[in-house]
């Protein structure tokens, strides 16, 4: 399970998250929706500890990030603009981080085989597309085999068959009994993929709850996003 509980970071005087709170519940997919500046990507930093919020606890799976022993075991996070170094050869990449958390090397292979990055695990990084640099993001999230994923829009540059396998790929992973957390802009595709919703707008929560729940009385998840973000300022795009 993932916890907020009263996240304040501040940049300056003025607040980018602000007293959030939510719970990220086993066995379904949670979408994470926001406009730009909403602070979904800070919100997600401290989750991983990879910001220190002045406020409040971030918790994975009943502990803070950096109280993990192994944290790729627990959980897997693909974070816009956290690539590898351009000049390593994939498989490199994922060897590396196996290595730190003590993962065997095999398990590197697996998860190339698994988003379908075999035939370019030997070419360097810099040479990779669009979509197979997400595919590598995907593969070094499942890694360690977690029970928790984190991933900030994992469908950017795929192609349909890519979105297609990520969507079931994901649906597959929480119905085991896992957790997800899925930060997106796509309206649509989160609401053919996720249970749950929480919506942030102005760096407070202004939605928690079952995609039912927050579309009620609205046409689509869409229309019920942007009525409910314009209540908090939400500038109405992306």
């Amino acid at each position: 399970m993932i916890e907020a509980v009263r996240l304040t970071k501040r940049y300056g005087k003025k607040p980018a998250v602000d007293d959030v709170s939510f719970t990220v519940r086993p066995g379904r997919i949670t979408g994470f929706l926001g406009p730009n500046g909403a602070g979904k990507s800070t919100t997600l930093r401290m989750l991983l500890g990879l910001d220190h919020p002045d406020d409040g606890t971030a918790l994975i799976a009943g502990q803070r990030y950096r109280d993990l022993r192994h944290p790729l075991r627990t959980v897997g996070a693909l974070l816009d603009g956290a690539g590898p170094v351009p000049e390593r050869r994939g498989i490199d990449h994922l060897v590396w981080m196996a290595q730190s958390n003590r993962i065997p090397r095999r398990r590197a292979h697996e998860v190339l085989e698994l988003v379908g990055l075999t035939g370019a695990a030997r070419q360097r990084v810099k040479g990779y597309s669009l979509g197979m640099g997400q595919r590598l993001g995907i593969a070094a999230a499942l890694l360690g085999d977690p029970e928790i994923l984190v991933l900030d829009e994992p469908v950017n540059g795929l192609d349909p068959d890519g979105i297609r396998w990520v969507r079931n790929f994901l649906r597959e992973y929480a119905a085991s009994g896992r957790t997800v957390l899925l930060s997106s802009h796509l309206m649509a595709e989160t609401a053919g993929t996720a249970d749950d919703a929480i919506v942030i707008a102005g760096g407070r929560i202004v939605a928690h709850g079952s995609l039912d729940d927050i579309s009620a009385g609205h046409e689509s998840l869409e229309s019920a996003f942007f009525a409910l973000t314009a209540e908090r300022g939400g500038r109405g795009g992306w």
